[in-house]
């Protein structure tokens, strides 16, 4: 084997590599910081490669260095996060952001983001103003709640909840409420974090009015009701409504409150779903204080929404934890414009696209599925697709037992694997995200809105080069 010093010698200089006419024009596009700084990056990833790597090795990264150094630069110079093409199916896809915004969402905060803004400023006594005040009567109008405060997601919203209690007190929840969310969040971990007293009432399957009447004491602060979004319990059940629990917090002065999780704003049953209680319907019921994400089946920002009795909203509104969970001004034009759609249920279908998602119908998604199909055999590529029906899920922690009949472009490749297919698809300009079935790989059509048909299309035909 060669001395590891000569081919620490044989590696182009930084400035050398910088005057490359690949690299030059690299720097145009991208400018001369990020160029060089993704340089000197791949440089020492090969001193690294020489002082611990084989000879084979060290020969053939030598020669391939430069020409796979324009490919690298512009891997280190792309803009993250990125926009995707979601074909996965599921409507609420963690992983890709959650719900997706509407035309009207995007301008409110395109608007706010293209210069200063009233984000704390009263044009009307030109004094300081609250940030609550662009969204909460808002919320207010929609939901019908006293009060309502945004934080940054629902987990913030449940921990502020429970921080306005009295510190070591506790609250009671049902052991078939006691759940787990993405990320291991748990509802005894962020008890803990509050500062408050898990008392578990009940047992995992049935849990009773009078589990909670035998378990309330001078030391109880709350009753917490937690709703199962992203697990169903069948079978031998028995659960608590929340106009029991109202009831019996009235008798015994404890307030209730309830974590709906994914805030349901409308009736989904219109879309052929089974029932989901509405923010509404919970506040109406006697909770007093309701908490939901934003960016769920709602449609809007990543955000946690406290709606409920004033006195409760405002203890947590003057709360010192309030300063590290209060949402910026772009979540709150996204979310002042996404409870403006909900003031008219039928416009709150049209433009927010969770819901559009939810509404289309079976015809729709195959003449879609179709037109994208006939667009990929007239190009005579490498890929063969066809139309298939499919079954689509809603994702992020909601309607966990319910599936929407969809329809999907299958495509399969005798030159490439399936896994080599959904590669190509994840490298594209616009990555497209599918998923394998049955050694294919199959595009949902219901999480493509109609308007992006087109760019999918092209993105397909360089995917089928």
């Amino acid at each position: 084997m060669k001395d590891r010093k000569e081919y620490y010698r044989k590696i182009p200089g930084v400035d050398v590599l910088l005057e490359q006419p690949s690299v030059r024009v690299l720097i145009e596009v991208l400018g001369k910081g990020i160029v060089t700084n993704a340089v000197r990056k791949e440089v020492e990833a090969l001193r690294e490669l020489i002082r611990t790597g084989t000879e084979e090795e060290m020969e053939r990264e030598l020669e391939a260095f430069s020409g796979n150094l324009p490919e690298k630069i512009l891997r280190a110079g792309r803009v993250t996060p990125c926009r995707v093409l979601n074909a996965s199916g599921i409507l609420l896809h963690t992983n890709l952001g959650r719900a997706p915004l509407g035309n009207s969402q995007r301008q409110a905060a395109f608007e706010v983001l293209s210069g200063y803004c009233s984000l704390e400023w009263d044009r009307e006594t030109g004094k300081r103003g609250k940030r609550r005040e662009h969204y909460e009567d808002l919320i207010c109008r929609v939901t019908g709640a006293e009060a309502a405060l945004a934080v940054n997601n629902n987990a913030a919203a449940m921990l502020l909840l429970l921080g306005t209690l009295e510190k070591g007190k506790e609250v009671l929840v049902s052991r078939g409420e006691l759940i787990e969310i993405g990320g291991k969040f748990r509802i005894p971990d962020v008890m803990e974090q509050s500062g408050m007293k898990l008392h578990e009432v009940g047992t995992t399957n049935r849990t009773r009015i009078s589990d909670y009447e035998r378990a309330v004491s001078p030391e109880t602060a709350a009753i917490l009701k937690v709703h199962t979004s992203n697990y169903k319990i069948c079978g031998f059940t028995e659960d608590t409504s929340v106009e029991e629990l109202s009831s019996l917090g009235k008798k015994q002065n404890i307030p209730v409150f309830a974590d709906l999780g994914s805030g349901v704003l409308l009736d989904l049953e219109r879309f052929g779903i089974s029932h989901e209680p509405t923010v509404q319907e919970v506040l109406k019921k006697g909770a007093d204080v309701v908490c939901f994400s934003g960016d769920k089946l709602l449609g809007g920002p990543q955000a946690g929404i406290l709606a409920g009795k004033k006195e409760w909203i405002r203890k947590m509104e003057t709360h010192p934890l309030m300063r590290a969970l209060r949402p910026d001004k772009c979540t709150i034009a996204l979310l002042a414009a996404s409870f403006r759609e909900y003031l008219d249920e039928d416009q709150a279908v049209r433009n927010i696209p969770v819901l559009r998602m939810l509404s289309r119908s079976g015809e729709e998604l195959k003449q879609q599925a179709d037109m994208v199909c006939s667009y990929l055999k007239e190009g005579n590529l490498q890929v063969a697709a066809e139309v298939c029906e499919s079954r689509n899920m809603v994702g992020g922690g909601a309607l966990p037992c319910e599936m929407l009949s969809g329809y999907a472009v299958v495509l399969s490749s005798r030159q490439m694997s399936c896994e080599m297919l959904m590669e190509k698809l994840r490298k594209l300009p616009v990555p497209v995200i599918g998923h394998v079935k049955n050694e294919k790989v199959w595009l949902e059509m219901r999480t493509i809105m109609p308007e992006e048909t087109e760019l999918l299309k092209r993105e397909l035909e360089e995917a089928g080069k």
